[in-house]
């Protein structure tokens, strides 16, 4: 199967059976079988410019909207929003690379202006 869309960054669900891919261009975050065909296509005013995503070993989507300044969380079949977790009025400012740690409970988050900021969840 040849699907044609702009890739921008991708991250694998913790089993394997996901693909998750950010469409900057469009604004889309979408969601992959392993054979490569269409689950699930989420977007939302608050995701604009779809950059970094990681996948947490709870199979939590994280999702950054680097135009948006936001970090989202969607569900792990990647049709509906969770949470917003992070706004640009937390201090967040072109965000490219998000990362969560467990064992800190945090949100590391990789920004253009060559900043790593660190969230705690709660």
């Amino acid at each position: 199967m040849l699907l044609c869309f702009a890739v921008y960054k991708c991250a694998v669900s913790p089993t394997g059976d996901k693909l998750y891919i950010t469409n900057n261009s469009q604004h889309k975050l979408l969601t992959l079988a392993r054979n490569g065909s269409v689950l699930a296509t989420f977007t939302d005013p608050a995701l604009q410019g779809p950059r970094g995503i990681h996948v947490t070993p709870a199979g939590q989507v994280l999702v950054i909207g680097a135009q948006s300044n936001t970090i989202l969380q969607i569900d792990s079949e990647g049709k509906r929003k969770l949470a917003t977790l992070v706004t640009q009025k937390a201090g967040l400012v072109n965000p490219r690379s998000v990362c969560y740690n467990r064992h800190t409970a945090s949100i590391i988050v990789g920004s253009l202006n060559s900043t790593i900021l660190v969230f705690k969840v709660k």
